[in-house]
């Protein structure tokens, strides 16, 4: 092999390992037996949510993920292998909300593991995560039980007003 060829792939390297350095959350997946499209329509949607998705042969990942620091996911860099990953420290759920959908829906998708905020993730652990609504989500649900006092004193408010229109019109 080349010096070139080397120095080529020691950059591809490098680079990757500093956007896993800078992860909030990484995923490990086995995407074989996809179409093109449907991995097309998987990409699109990680990419709309600020996740990315990379497919590099298992060496580089193991020395990416050395060079990252990042220890423990080699088990996971077997076979057809796809890491997604996102810096999005506001929400870290979103990777594993969207491949658990896909794996939902297509039965050849097998989450290997993963990551998050530095910590060694198992599938269920990774599932379990999944069904945990986004920010939006969880905000929406806060103000929905911050306004329920005071939907409730308008409800009891506005009945009692009812009934003194009542007494008052007999």
């Amino acid at each position: 092999m080349s010096k070139a060829a080397i120095a080529e792939k020691e950059k591809l390297v490098n680079a990757f390992a500093e956007e896993l350095k800078s992860a909030k959350a990484i995923l490990v997946i086995n995407y074989l037996g996809l179409t093109v499209e449907e991995v097309t329509n998987m990409r699109k949607e990680l990419r709309d949510n600020d996740v990315k998705m990379k497919v590099i042969k298992n060496t580089y990942l193991r020395r990416a993920a050395a060079k990252a620091g990042i220890e423990g996911l080699d088990n996971t860099f077997v076979g057809p292998t796809a890491v997604i990953y996102t810096d999005n420290a506001d929400d870290i759920t979103e990777p594993a909300r969207i491949v658990s959908k896909y794996e939902d829906d297509f039965d050849v998708i097998e989450i290997k593991g993963g990551m998050l905020e530095g910590k060694l993730t198992s599938k269920d652990e990774i599932k379990e995560l999944a069904s945990i609504p986004g920010r939006e989500g969880l905000l929406s649900m806060l103000v929905s039980v911050l306004q329920a006092p005071i939907r409730d004193f308008a409800y009891a408010v506005k009945a009692v007003a009812e009934s003194k229109d009542e007494e008052s019109a007999e």
